[in-house]
């Protein structure tokens, strides 16, 4: 097989403050804040506001516990929230502008490669917010994203591992529509409790 020139990762010179995404990241950051926001901390509060009519709040597991679990979500609803507001979507499907940008590997692209032992590997390159390692989705600033970023089928890359350099032979690039995990109520989750039990009581005053 033919092989270009050997290239080293460069620095990452991403503008600061973008957060590059695909659709289906966005979307799924969008969902979650939307579960966090109308119906996760709205079913914790209901939980708060119960466990403080109990008495002494010092004592109240109940209620120290759902102060911390607010506290988490407000948490996560303000990471969710500047991660958004930051979002610079980049669809791997839109026509790649630029002379022979679709042969080349960018946001976005959809990479085969081989190892020196031959071993192939395909790897979608994605934001930090939609890394699945499960799916082979890995980060454009991780070090196998920064190797494979404007390589091209032919190109042999340097993957700087820790303690040793690695060379990887790209075989093809493409762009195509790339699946993201869709968010999913997270076990256990105050949202999703029905008939919940706390101090020997339900909060819905049920029997």
């Amino acid at each position: 097989m033919f092989k270009g020139s050997t290239r080293k990762p460069k620095a990452d010179n991403s503008p600061p403050g973008k957060n590059y995404i695909t659709p289906g990241g966005l979307q799924r950051l969008q969902e979650e804040l939307r579960f966090l926001l109308t119906r996760e901390r709205p079913a914790v509060t209901e939980v708060v506001a119960w466990a403080a009519s109990n008495g002494d709040r010092s004592e109240n597991a109940d209620y120290q516990y759902g102060k911390r679990r607010l506290r988490q979500i407000d948490g996560r609803i303000r990471f969710l929230t500047k991660r958004i507001e930051a979002a610079e979507v980049v669809d791997p499907e839109a026509p790649r502008a630029g002379r022979g940008a679709a042969a080349r590997a960018f946001f976005g692209a959809t990479v085969r490669y081989e190892n020196a032992a031959g071993a192939e590997r395909v790897v979608c390159i994605v934001g930090t917010d939609e890394v699945d390692l499960a799916r082979n989705h890995v980060s454009y600033v991780s070090p196998l994203g920064r190797a494979l970023l404007k390589s091209a089928a032919g190109d042999t890359v340097v993957l700087q591992a820790p303690g040793r350099a690695e060379e990887l032979t790209v075989v093809e690039v493409w762009y195509e529509r790339i699946a993201v995990e869709p968010f999913r109520e997270p076990p256990g989750s105050q949202a999703s409790a029905t008939g919940r039990v706390f101090g020997g009581q339900r909060v819905d005053g049920k029997e």
